[in-house]
């Protein structure tokens, strides 16, 4: 085919562009095939081309990969911090981090979400505030572990270690109370009364190490519940740890440790025997009232006269036993709670009422008033409605009844020092569960050395271990009655009495075995036994 021909109508007027140099037919404006190519040469200086000039790459309406990275980024953040609840100086806070560690290129994708989730919990913690890392991870949608390790990277990029404060567990449960959605319609004052009580649960529990070595929301949780209760408000559990991002089944753990804890105070009471973990929601006002009454009294008083200590559970046995709880007779309270309440009696009588002070009262005895206390009530005249509940001490009667019962006073309702809290005494003094724990399994690891031994010594030394009846002369019942014996010591044995047999015939000491590093000991006696 003639290229000087049009392909689209055949004629012979192709001319070349004046601007572009393409042929083009001046007849029907088809745009020729392009076979005149021609090479710029020149280099940089060289002529420009003809579609594509040099510099006008990201101008006009394509934003520059950069600026658009940062606006996503900057947008990104300012999502997640309304997700969180920041103010607004705290947003900048987190974005002004976020820039130092990123030398101000920011960045896009998983990993910066997670950054920015991490500089968002070190900027609370730093102030001191309470902002769960559990939390966290739920709204950025990352794994709770993966966080923490883009945690302490950034407290170790920008060497914050030593600004980095411990978490607060009682700042935790004031930001739960005033958050949970539970409590959106109730009024101040009782959340208020709630904070503070629960306030005064949570110290308790740090001093009785609840909380040591231990996750802290499920125990916010717990504290969250039972004060809830105490004040006639309905909470499920699951639900308080679902929203407060804890473990059901650990929050649930929690909270039958913290009512097996106030069974043990309430043993001081004289019905504390009675008390339960299923019954003490309804005994816990008056167990709270004694460890606050125990909380706002010091640990030791001394005077000059007499050593002996003063009477620390008169005015709670008689707080317990005033007419608005327990309904008795006015006139009989009157005439006996002469000996309940030594104050009163100091204010009317002579210098020998001093004397109470240096009387020391046993909780027995205190139970033995007690129970004097009620067989005198039944043997008075009483009204047709408590002629049931005479001579024995009524059980029935509403705990909640007595709108009194929380005073607010103690200091262990505001916010202490450790110090401090390990120095109040409210009733209970505790060893840390985890020591505990240790020592029952020592006990238990010593016990299985012990029956170890003797495994080894009866094989070993079977001639000590007595003469063996004669096959012969067993019956079939006494043969069964050994196989089946056998059977059950078996059973008994499992791999723990293995390595704890390994170890001692390969003369380990006993007080390395107790100590239950397995793993450790048989590396180093047992595997590696032959290499010198």
């Amino acid at each position: 085919m003639d290229r000087s021909r049009c392909k689209s109508c055949g004629s012979r007027s192709l001319i070349r562009d004046d601007v572009s140099g393409i042929l083009v037919c001046s007849e029907c404006g088809v745009v020729a095939e392009l076979d005149d190519f021609q090479a710029h040469i020149g280099g940089i200086s060289g002529p420009q081309g003809t579609f594509v000039r040099v510099g006008t790459s990201g101008t006009g309406s394509v934003l520059n990969y950069r600026d658009k990275k940062i606006f996503e980024a900057h947008k990104l953040i300012d999502d997640f911090m309304l997700k969180l609840g920041l103010s607004a100086s705290r947003s900048e806070d987190v974005r002004d981090m976020v820039r130092r560690v990123t030398e101000g290129e920011f960045g896009q994708g998983d990993w910066f979400s997670v950054l920015i989730g991490a500089c968002a919990y070190v900027v609370m913690r730093r102030e001191s505030q309470s902002l769960p890392i559990a939390e966290v991870a739920a709204v950025i949608g990352c794994d709770g572990h993966e966080l923490g390790r883009m945690v302490m990277r950034v407290v170790d990029f920008l060497e914050l270690r030593g600004e980095f404060p411990v978490y607060d567990i009682a700042v935790a449960f004031e930001r739960a109370v005033r958050s949970f959605s539970g409590f959106s319609r109730l009024p101040r004052d009782t959340i208020d009364t709630m904070r503070k009580q629960g306030m005064f649960l949570i110290q308790c529990a740090v001093k009785w190490f609840l909380t040591t070595g231990r996750r802290p929301l499920p125990v916010v949780a717990a504290v969250l519940v039972l004060v809830a209760k105490l004040n006639q408000i309905e909470l499920e559990i699951s639900d308080v740890s679902t929203e407060l991002h804890a473990a059901v089944v650990t929050s649930k753990r929690r909270y039958k440790e913290l009512l097996e804890a106030l069974v043990e105070v309430s043993r001081a009471l004289p019905w504390g025997k009675e008390v339960t973990v299923k019954n003490v929601l309804k005994n816990a006002p008056l167990v709270i009232q004694y460890m606050e009454m125990k909380s706002m009294k010091e640990r030791v008083v001394e005077k000059k006269d007499s050593g002996a200590g003063q009477v620390d559970l008169g005015d709670a046995v008689s707080e317990c036993l005033r007419k608005d709880v327990y309904d008795f007779d006015v006139a009989y309270l009157e005439c006996e709670s002469h000996y309940l309440d030594a104050k009163d009696k100091r204010d009317h009588q002579g210098p020998d009422v001093d004397r109470l002070d240096r009387i020391k009262i046993s909780h027995e005895c205190l139970a033995l008033v007690y129970s004097k206390f009620l067989e005198e009530r039944g043997s008075l005249p009483c009204s047709s409605e408590n002629a049931k509940a005479r001579g024995e001490r009524r059980t029935d009667f509403d705990f909640h009844a007595s709108k009194d019962w929380w005073k607010g006073k103690s200091q262990l309702s505001k916010r202490l020092m450790l110090k401090e809290i390990l120095e109040k005494d409210v009733g209970l003094e505790v060893m840390p569960p985890s020591f505990v724990n240790g020592c029952i399994a020592n006990e238990r690891r010593r016990q299985k050395i012990d029956a170890a031994k003797r495994r080894i010594d009866r094989i070993m030394h079977p001639s000590a271990s007595g003469p063996t009846d004669d096959c012969d002369s067993q019956t079939p019942s006494s043969v069964h009655r050994k196989k089946k014996r056998k059977r059950s010591q078996a059973i008994d044995v499992d791999w723990e009495d293995f390595i704890i047999e390994s170890l001692l015939l390969h003369r380990v000491k006993e007080e390395e075995i107790e100590k239950g590093h397995y793993n450790t000991l048989l590396d180093l006696y047992v595997f590696n036994s032959g290499i010198m």
